[in-house]
């Protein structure tokens, strides 16, 4: 019975994650009109999703202790392989709607030659087939090779190429400070919010919470600290003036994403003191260890789907 009501748990609580990232995908492209496309904005949101929780479920093993890290990498297999899936087909899209745009021309009158001169002639196109590659060779490992911890290295590795391909173009192309810290930036969130996440979709139990949670506690303080350097270094880099965090639409994004950061740095500072010493001491149980987790996921889904409105905002 406990199984079960877990499974639908996780069921209700990744079509309320997708709900999330539908509505603030909204949000981000009305707070960026007329700069910025609805479709680009959610299709980018849904791929950085993906692939944040194929980054998550890759590391999540390595929270837990030795003689526990099989149990917890067999779990986190058949969500990997879900969410892979899910971001190759978004990264298909991606470069499907990228190559209309650039076209001028509406995706359902997109040709496959119009389609393949894109991928292959331009850096935003092969900076697409990169990502496309990597989700589906992650796809292939998780599928079709056995779970060990190299393998699970290799699947972090992929993701995190997939994460830092699409900064390959973009805004920070030519700033070589600007392309790094923004690469800090973008890793470390995606550590932190996947790593979260993988821990909603693999732990069900208070024991493992109280194993698991010390070490998260641990690797989300660095990610935070990683995070706001390279996103104060960034948009620092990226900014003309102060004035453009609410003239411009690209500010606009930025000024709610900062406010969605505080949000997160202050709530992971109240779980940090008051949750993680509960969970260590086996004093909270394990649905709400899940429940503080999917409160806070949630505003991690609002932070990712603004910063794909940044991505693909002029």
């Amino acid at each position: 019975m406990g199984g079960a009501a877990s499974h639908v748990t996780r069921r209700v609580a990744l079509a309320g994650g997708a709900l999330v990232v539908a509505l603030a995908s909204v949000g981000a492209w009305a707070l960026a009109y007329p700069q910025s496309s609805l479709t680009g904005t959610l299709v980018r949101a849904v791929a950085d999703c993906a692939v944040v929780v194929c980054i998550g479920l890759a590391v999540v093993p390595t929270l837990d202790d030795d003689r526990y890290r099989g149990e917890l990498m067999e779990r986190a297999t058949a969500p990997l392989s879900a969410a892979g899936a899910v971001w190759l087909v978004a990264e298909l899209a991606r470069l499907i709607v990228a190559a209309a745009q650039a076209a001028a021309i509406p995706v359902t009158g997109l040709g496959l030659q119009t389609t393949l001169d894109f991928a292959l002639h331009t850096a935003v196109g092969r900076a697409g087939l990169l990502d496309v590659a990597a989700a589906a060779t992650l796809c292939a490992v998780v599928i079709a090779a056995p779970r060990t911890a190299p393998l699970n290295l290799v699947a972090f590795g992929l993701a995190a190429v997939g994460l830092m391909a699409r900064l390959i173009t973009g805004h920070f192309f030519d700033s070589g400070l600007g392309s790094l810290a923004l690469a800090v930036h973008s890793l470390a969130a995606g550590l932190w919010c996947g790593a979260l996440t993988g821990l909603v979709l693999t732990v069900d139990h208070r024991g493992r919470w109280a194993r698991v949670l010390p070490r998260f506690s641990q690797l989300s303080l660095w990610c935070v600290l990683a995070l706001l350097v390279g996103g104060t270094v960034g948009a620092l880099d990226r900014l003309e003036s102060p004035a453009e965090l609410y003239v411009s639409g690209y500010g606009r994004l930025l000024s709610a994403k900062i406010a969605v950061a505080a949000v997160l740095v202050l709530m992971g500072w109240r779980n940090r003191t008051i949750w993680l010493p509960a969970a260590q001491t086996h004093r909270t149980t394990a649905v709400v260890s899940r429940t503080r987790s999917l409160v806070e996921l949630a505003v991690m889904a609002v932070a990712l789907a603004l910063a794909a409105g940044l991505a693909v905002t002029g």
